[in-house]
């Protein structure tokens, strides 16, 4: 999906937003978010999920990780970037080292080589950027495909899809068969924690919704966010 579908999905919620309204400030949208919210479920049983799986069982396990580690060295390049953005140099120096010894050492990023010489992975992106410089997180909206997000990180995700080398590469054929692979080799690793969903979630939406808030508040204060009574229990 291109980033123009994203911007003009982000504006149409925004214009909703102006119209609707719930009990929960982080959610003025949940009319309009649940209905996404069904919408992507019924999208995963129908063609994703049943694509990952059919993926899970072609590809043998070892080539399955390959893959993985190999989009996760690409993923690395950003946050090394994202990493300098917040001016934290030195997890930017040890993730440009990530991409340089599994680009290198193992072969393409297709073995994570890094991770067992003990070089620590990170996870930043540019909706974590624009929280470290103190751009509100907005509403919370849950996009067509994308799934769950704030306004701060949609317009984070158009950034990290601007720049991202795979939604960009040309021929259009191989762009499109690295990011089907991409999202198939991503919802394959996500079987085990959609079982603990299933069995935990009287309310899947709400479950999801609390867990994805929660995640990216950690993840701006890398761990040591500050009590806030509003935050969702």
């Amino acid at each position: 999906m291109g980033r123009r579908f994203l911007v003009v999905t982000l504006a149409a919620a925004l214009l909703l937003s102006g119209c609707a309204s719930t009990g929960n400030p982080k959610d003025p949208l949940e009319g309009f978010n649940r209905a996404m919210f069904t919408l992507n479920d019924d999208l995963d049983k129908i063609v994703i999920k049943p694509a990952a799986q059919g993926y899970e069982a072609v590809l043998p396990t070892v080539m399955g990780h390959g893959v993985s580690n190999f989009f996760a060295n690409i993923g690395d390049i950003f946050i090394a970037a994202n990493d300098a953005l917040q001016g934290k140099m030195p997890d930017a120096i040890n993730d440009v080292g990530r991409v340089l010894v599994n680009t290198t050492l193992g072969v393409l990023g297709f073995r994570d080589v890094a991770s067992e010489l003990g070089v620590e992975k990170h996870d930043e992106d540019f909706g974590q950027t624009f929280g470290a410089w103190g751009v509100g997180e907005g509403a919370y909206i849950v996009l067509p495909f994308f799934g769950p997000r704030t306004v701060r990180d949609s317009f984070g995700l158009a950034l990290d899809l601007s720049v991202d080398p795979v939604s960009n590469m040309y021929p259009i054929s191989d762009r499109n068969t690295l990011i089907v692979t991409r999202v198939l080799s991503d919802r394959a690793q996500m079987f085990p924690a959609e079982k603990i969903l299933d069995e935990a979630a009287l309310d899947r939406y709400t479950f999801v919704r609390s867990a994805y808030l929660q995640r990216r508040r950690n993840q701006i204060f890398d761990g040591n966010a500050p009590r806030n009574r509003n935050d969702e229990e």
